[in-house]
């Protein structure tokens, strides 16, 4: 995409993997990022995982990275992300999946409030649709919730991220999952409780919470404190809001049981009243003969399957029509997507300042909001001192040139909450006002 600043001024090269040219980052965790890509035979948009290879091998995660690829090759569903293909060079891994460009269901509730009884029905239908099929295939996903949920550009929900997910197989004697995982609001009581617990139920009611949220706008089991909210969790006692019809808390409950044994199945959703309506069948592909030869080669020591990485000077472009052609670098700043509702994990602005400037001036804005700043050349890390309720808040930043004159700048989160991230970022933002390009157009708009 553009270029990046450096000491001579000079356009930072892309690269190219296989057939696929990267593009910008936008999303970033501990073990992996995604990436942006356009298949050259084709033209069309992917998302690319990267993994570093070492660090897979240094953490001993490659069964966990088998497994989520794995997994996500066996499921072919309108309602989860596609796997199209692993590649890996010497030093990175390489996962090619289906780009869903309508964001996360996360931030239609953040921006929404909540969502109306039909809308919050139909990406439940959906939601238990991808689920059903993920069970009858062997899969638990082990982590649902809002985050791991996205929307392409029709509305269509689609399940992602399978990073905790389990096999039949994995059960032990008993028949049972034992390791305890995902995200605590929305985990079932009998993982919490550590005693084995069936993937089935337990996705379930994770799905239970999800349909609570899209409608509340808030988690039926919240508090700051661990063992309080795994208290709440374990007693299940749903206070449901009086905009809920009578159909709607009498599901919710039947899912939100916290005996699993007791506890509504899908099965039953699918044959319950307030589901029912408005209901679409699945329409999903049955693929049995699943090859794993390039997960396995993937991970292989020999070069003999390795694609290679090149770099590539990207095609030169008027930065202003730069700005114009592309959505991530549109005229509306970022303080006019908050207004518009638009905010999500990344974002980014336009500035004339130069880059030491405008470095300067993030690192000024930082300070009294209570985040330590790390630099290097000219990308930023921004990580909050206070432990929140998925840990510390981290902010990735960078500054690329489009022309001489001509920066811009990106943010996007990199880990802790993102409720607690929107309340940084408002905070942010207005220390950030003078320093942001405003063209005629916006200024007119004014």
């Amino acid at each position: 995409m553009a270029a990046a600043a450096g000491r001579g001024g000079g356009p930072r090269r892309t690269t190219r993997v296989g057939p696929y040219e990267l593009g910008k980052t936008v999303g970033e965790g501990s073990f992996a990022k995604v990436k942006i890509a356009k298949d050259t035979r084709n033209a069309a948009t992917c998302a690319i995982k990267v993994l570093d290879r070492n660090h897979v091998l240094r953490h001993k995660m490659v069964e966990q990275i088998k497994r989520e690829i794995a997994t996500m090759k066996l499921i072919r569903h309108p309602n989860v992300v596609q796997l199209h293909e692993v590649m890996a060079s010497k030093s990175k891994i390489y996962m090619v999946l289906e780009f869903v460009e309508g964001g996360e269901l996360f931030d239609k509730i953040v921006n929404s409030g909540k969502l109306g009884e039909d809308e919050a029905r139909r990406y439940f239908h959906q939601l238990i649709n991808a689920v059903d099929y993920c069970h009858s295939r062997g899969v638990y996903h082990r982590d649902l919730k809002p985050e791991n949920l996205l929307l392409d550009s029709y509305g269509a929900l689609k399940v992602s991220d399978f990073g905790l997910s389990a096999f039949s197989p994995q059960t032990k004697e008993d028949g049972l999952l034992h390791t305890a995982c995902g995200t605590p609001n929305y985990v079932a009581p009998e993982v919490l409780a550590d005693k084995g617990y069936d993937g089935m139920a337990a996705d379930v009611w994770s799905c239970g919470i999800i349909l609570f949220v899209l409608m509340a706008g808030y988690l039926p089991f919240d508090d700051p404190n661990l063992m309080t909210l795994y208290k709440l969790i374990s007693r299940a006692n749903v206070s449901c809001p009086p905009w809920f019809s009578t159909g709607a808390r009498n599901l919710i409950k039947r899912i939100l049981d916290p005996n699993p044994h007791t506890r509504i199945t899908i099965a039953q959703i699918l044959e319950d009243e307030w589901f029912k309506k408005d209901y679409k069948p699945p329409h999903s592909e049955h693929n049995e003969d699943v090859s794993l030869e390039d997960v396995d080669a993937a991970f292989d020591s020999s070069e003999e399957h390795l694609v290679a990485e090149r770099r590539e000077k990207p095609e030169s472009m008027n930065a202003f029509a730069l700005i114009s052609r592309s959505e991530g670098f549109n005229l509306g700043n970022l303080f006019e997507k908050e207004m518009m509702g638009m905010v999500k994990r990344e974002t980014s602005f336009a500035s004339q300042r130069t880059p030491q400037e405008i470095m300067s001036k993030i690192e000024e804005a930082c300070g009294p909001l209570g985040f330590n700043v790390r630099k290097q050349n000219y990308k930023m890390k921004l990580k909050g001192d206070k432990t929140g309720r998925k840990g510390h808040l981290s902010v990735a930043t960078e500054v690329f040139e489009v022309a001489p004159t001509l920066h811009m700048v990106e943010l996007r989160k990199t880990g802790g909450d993102t409720l607690e991230f929107h309340s940084f970022y408002k905070n942010f933002s207005s220390e950030l006002k003078d320093i942001v390009w405003k063209t005629e157009s916006n200024t007119i708009a004014k």
